[in-house]
């Protein structure tokens, strides 16, 4: 069947203007990855003074962000309230937070955030999926290609009570979670290209990353096929929330 609901994808920030110009937007990315089988809204969560109406969606995606969530800026408080009432009063509908968006609903659900101790990781990187993860309705179909693009100085350290850990890897012991049975948070960006990830290492180059650990990031890059269906995935599990 049709589904009239739309998808809602909360923009919490912006890339940076020259890779913006080249290759689009965060909202771009996920609404491409997302595809055709229902209808997107993009809400800026910046400037918008009011969130949507749960009952007209058919599922949330929460994009990255430069901000940290640590910052605790206004509209972050007030994305947070809205998320909480998400979870809280309507468990079946379906959110998916991306590396920001992972860390904001795990402080929202009691987990804790905060700079990771061993510093940034970005580049593509390996994942290790617990046992849950590698039978997850999401993530499950990572499990036998389980690299990722990742660009992050701050984690979950702490995930949040009563949640589910489905994978980890040597930086991260919470790389993604799920909560209930329709909420998950991923560290990592199913929405990057490897050119959009090779295009974040040759800006961070004198920002965080000497050139020589730049060059040898740039060498391991590759395209994260199986990460980058998890948002086509998504769309398909909003399909049957609704259905």
């Amino acid at each position: 069947m049709n589904n009239p609901k739309p998808i809602a994808i909360i923009q919490t920030g912006h890339t940076y203007p020259q890779i913006r110009e080249h290759y689009g937007d965060f909202d771009d990315w996920v609404a491409h990855g997302l595809g055709t089988v229902s209808p997107v809204i993009r809400v800026n969560a910046i400037k918008e003074r009011s969130l949507p109406a749960l009952e007209s969606l058919a599922g949330v995606v929460i994009t990255g962000s430069h901000a940290m969530v640590t910052e605790a800026q206004p509209w972050m408080k007030q994305l947070a309230h809205w998320l909480f009432a998400t979870v809280e009063s309507a468990p079946q509908l379906p959110v998916l937070g991306l590396c920001f968006g992972h860390q904001l609903l795990a402080q929202v659900l009691g987990g804790e955030v905060a700079d990771n101790p061993l510093g940034m990781q970005v580049g593509t990187v390996p994942l290790r999926f617990t046992a849950a993860g590698q039978q997850d309705a999401l993530l499950g179909a990572m499990a036998g290609h389980p690299w990722a693009q990742v660009v992050h100085r701050q984690s979950v350290l702490t995930p949040p009570p009563g949640s589910t850990v489905l994978a980890s890897n040597v930086h991260d012991a919470c790389q993604a979670f799920r909560y209930g049975e329709r909420v998950w948070g991923v560290q990592f960006h199913p929405e990057f290209s490897a050119d959009v990830m090779r295009s974040y290492l040759q800006r961070l180059s004198g920002e965080g990353l000497m050139q020589q650990q730049v060059d040898t990031h740039l060498q391991n890059v590759r395209e994260c096929r199986d990460a980058s269906a998890l948002l086509a995935r998504f769309a398909q599990l909003t399909l049957a929330q609704v259905a």
